[in-house]
């Protein structure tokens, strides 16, 4: 039985363009043999969609939509199976389950609800959805295959040492040939080779063939790398669909155990080569076979990326399609010379094309010569041709002067700085707004944490492209880069000099942090492994070094809070997965190790 993975890329609310493309897919599926197609959980509605789900008229138009769809394939000899919602039969619990629709002969055959509901991190599935409490296994050509939706996966008790729930759904199931999980699993760096591992675990364990049909692309902060794949009962890979792009491959479930496809098995069909049909990639090969549809899979399936690669393609990807995705056809954002603002232009560039990118300078007094000089190098480099140059300094005297009375008496200190940084937000949203761009900001993952950053400044902007990336990851992904493009895309003197916010002369980041390897080392306890202070301490690091950075984290809470959304690439970002509380006394913040009493530092208004 030949079976298509259809790896998709929705768009969350629109139902009808998501149906159209998917019956396209399905169709194109069934011209190549294929009686059997996949695609990711929610593909019908797009995955996440949140409080959409509390409307009721879209609840009605997804299932009116899957009946649709269902009778648009009616006339093909296939089953699909596909992700959506639907109301919950029973009489109690929540009304929605999270659901697999099996759509055959112009109906839906079967719907199967999702058993484990994840609540951590990005999930909150809990809120909107009634867990489900039966297994389904459905017949096709013989095979009795089991579905399965995504987190239903994540808690084998053998493979898992400490699983997150107290059952599993394989666990004691009804007998089947062929594991079928479908999913809408977010990127984090590492996470694929955790994924296929797992999923060998379950092949070997019950000895069968398994798909995983993963969504792609990007939904606001949320990035999707697809990369679906089959496996057979050893757990041995038989194909991987490609990363972070649409795209659809054959798998045969015959014999028992599967096997790659070869180009004989699929019919030839005269598409054009690099042609684009259907809503996925059509990359045409000797006799036009497309690549995507099997002929990728008579070489070793494409190789997990490297971590550099995987995370800039993902922060691309990202950018991409929330550009596309929201209407915005142009991106502003600020270049100050810097590291941080250079490797986002250089994402952005990627995303939009140079040409469609306004790179603006905005020197103050304090601004060193390099500094202009390395961003129009930069803008040279990545071949930006809209750097506009708006000097702020009679825009700070003007500030200077409004306030003069007000402050009269009292010495400059950050607000002064501050202002600075306002005038270049408001700048950079005058010129979003003036040619409808998108907006980026450039803060990273460091500064974030530890409020190194100006609320209504720097901050300013709807998306955070490297805001999950540690200054360290940032020179890292910026040396990978440059050595990767085979030239110098960002400047060498960029990645060479001290980091400044160049609020002051001579100012260097390190004037108000420790050095950025000491600093993320010990934000990476605190953010990603959740240790508080005092196991830091017993870490070895510097206690008052310690206590003085839980601290920051802790104030700079209210400012993440009305930060821009953050592209998750981390297994811990700043945005929907923290939740911390502004007010509080917590592990973050710095105890006296006399009274044992939680510092009340107020939060710092800048």
């Amino acid at each position: 039985m030949l079976c298509a993975l259809i790896q998709q890329n929705p768009k969350v609310g629109d139902i009808q363009a998501n149906c159209g493309k998917l019956e396209k897919s399905v169709k194109l599926a069934a011209s190549f043999g294929a009686t059997l197609a996949i695609a990711p959980e929610m593909a019908i509605i797009g995955y996440p969609p949140r409080d959409l789900l509390l409307y009721s008229f879209f609840i009605q138009e997804a299932r009116e939509a899957a009946l649709e769809l269902a009778a648009n394939l009616s006339n093909l000899d296939m089953t699909l199976i596909v992700g959506s919602v639907a109301n919950n039969p029973n009489r109690f619990g929540r009304e929605l389950q999270n659901v697999a629709l099996v759509l055959e002969k112009g109906q839906i055959k079967t719907q199967y609800a999702k058993r484990l509901l994840p609540t951590y991190d990005v999930f909150d599935e809990a809120r909107y959805f009634e867990p489900g409490q039966e297994a389904a296994v459905v017949m096709r050509q013989g095979l009795r295959l089991a579905l399965t939706i995504c987190e239903d996966i994540w808690n084998d008790f053998l493979y898992w040492p400490y699983p997150l729930y107290r059952k599993d759904p394989l666990a004691n199931h009804p007998p089947f040939d062929v594991l079928v999980n479908i999913s809408a699993s977010p990127f984090s760096a590492y996470k694929q080779g955790l994924r296929e591992d797992m999923m060998a675990a379950h092949a070997r364990h019950h000895k069968v063939q398994t798909l995983y049909v993963n969504q792609v692309g990007a939904n606001d902060e949320l990035i999707f790398d697809g990369r679906s794949f089959h496996l057979d009962p050893t757990g041995k890979l038989l194909v991987r669909a490609a990363p972070f792009e649409e795209d659809m491959v054959l798998c045969d479930l015959g014999q028992g155990r599967g096997h790659a496809i070869t180009p004989e098995e699929i019919p030839t069909i005269g598409f054009p080569q690099n042609s684009v049909d259907n809503g996925i990639n059509i990359r045409g090969k000797k006799k036009y076979y497309p690549a995507c549809l099997g002929l990728r899979n008579l070489a070793p399936p494409i190789p997990i990326m490297s971590p550099e690669e995987e995370v800039y393609k993902a922060l691309t990807v990202g950018v991409y399609d929330y550009c596309k995705k929201n209407g915005f056809k142009t991106i502003t954002l600020g270049l100050s010379g810097g590291i941080d603002s250079s490797l986002t232009a250089a994402i952005a560039a990627e995303a939009v094309g140079p040409e469609n990118v306004i790179g603006v300078l905005m020197p103050s007094p304090y601004s060193s010569g390099h500094s202009l000089d390395d961003a129009l190098e930069l803008c040279g480099n990545l071949g930006i041709p809209s750097a506009r140059v708006l000097p702020i300094e009679k825009a700070m005297t003007a500030f200077t002067d409004i306030l003069a009375e007000t402050f009269k008496g009292l010495r400059q200190d950050t607000t002064e700085e501050n202002v600075q940084a306002r005038i270049r937000g408001v700048l950079l949203m005058a010129v979003a707004n003036k040619f409808g761009s998108l907006l980026l900001t450039t803060g990273n993952k460091s500064e974030i944490a530890v409020g190194y950053c100006t609320i209504y400044g720097d901050m300013c902007g709807a998306l955070a492209v490297i805001g999950d990336l540690y200054k360290t990851e940032v020179f890292k992904l910026s040396k990978w880069l440059n050595a990767t493009k085979g030239r110098i895309l960002i400047p060498e003197n960029t990645i060479a000099k001290p980091p400044s916010a160049e609020l002051r002369p001579n100012q260097t980041d390190q004037d108000n942090l420790p050095p950025y390897e000491e600093l993320d080392e010990i934000l990476k306890f605190l953010v990603e492994d959740r240790e508080g202070p005092g196991a830091l301490e017993k870490r070895g690091f510097n206690v008052d070094l310690v206590r003085k950075v839980a601290n920051l984290v802790r104030l700079g809470e209210f400012k993440r809070r009305q930060s821009a959304p953050v592209l998750k690439v981390s297994s811990q970002a700043f945005g929907v997965g923290w939740r911390m509380p502004i007010t509080c006394a917590s592990v973050f913040s710095a105890r006296d190790p006399v009274t044992k009493k939680n510092s009340l530092t107020p939060p710092p208004t800048v």
